[in-house]
């Protein structure tokens, strides 16, 4: 079996450019595929290999240490899912373009939930203070398309950077509710429940590693049909096996 990770870190990288560099060295001499984004906040990565080789990797790296807690949510495939290797540099880890929406710039995370939690206050249906429960989606309906939790909010966006537009509207409509932000696996929770509490959405949380921690830490309660992911397995059931044509489950 091919092991796969996603990982991101937020972290300063003074040296992204040589970062980049030997990165892609080191992983091309495991035989390494998927992607790796280096940028000048952190680390964005999503890799396959036999699990020996990729494990090594990752030891390789945290031996940095700069990326000593880069945490890894894991799935399993029969064969690479990835045609070939590639490390960007990039100016972000995820494409936003909005100031002080990383923690690097804020100086804290956003506050977050855990899996367990969200999954206890989906089956309550509301908070531990009794508060409605309504679960954002924050990725592109592209994404959506192939599941989601149930009755989920989500928005008509192609683009990341189309989020903050698209949810303004429903402001009004959320203040009395602990909205819990979501996505693949915790990026873009990560810079849009940072920018929207800073923009008045106080009562805004983010899931604690995104939807693939959610699986791979409390199953799939109150979420309905796959995840998305960016390799050739297309979306990934509750189970962390691939959808058979987007439909049943492997």
């Amino acid at each position: 079996m091919i092991l796969n990770i996603a990982a991101y870190l937020f972290v300063p990288i003074d040296d992204a450019d040589a970062l980049a560099g030997r990165l892609r060295a080191r992983a091309a001499a495991d035989g390494l595929r998927g992607s790796m984004l280096v940028t000048p906040e952190g680390l964005n990565l999503f890799l396959a290999a036999e699990q020996a080789t990729l494990r090594g990797f990752l030891d390789w790296l945290r031996e940095d240490p700069r990326f000593a807690t880069l945490h890894a949510k894991e799935s399993w495939s029969e064969a690479v899912p990835f045609k070939r290797l590639r490390v960007k540099r990039k100016a972000e880890i995820i494409t936003f373009r909005r100031s002080r929406s990383s923690p690097l710039e804020v100086g804290a995370r956003a506050p977050v939930v855990t899996p367990e939690t969200l999954a206890r206050w989906i089956g309550q249906g509301h908070d531990d203070a009794g508060k409605r429960l309504v679960l954002l989606d924050t990725r592109n309906r592209q994404e959506v398309a192939y599941g989601t939790f149930a009755g989920a909010l989500t928005l008509p966006i192609d683009k990341f950077t189309e989020l903050p537009a698209a949810l303004e509207e429903h402001r009004e409509a959320l203040r009395d509710a602990t909205v819990v932000s979501f996505c693949t696996g915790g990026v873009r929770c990560e810079k849009a429940a940072l920018w929207l509490r800073q923009d008045g959405w106080d009562n805004l949380l983010q899931l604690d590693d995104g939807i693939l921690g959610y699986f791979e830490q409390a199953g799939g309660a109150g979420y309905e049909g796959g995840c998305f992911v960016f390799d050739e397995r297309v979306a990934l059931s509750p189970a962390l096996r691939p959808l058979v044509d987007g439909g049943g489950i492997a």
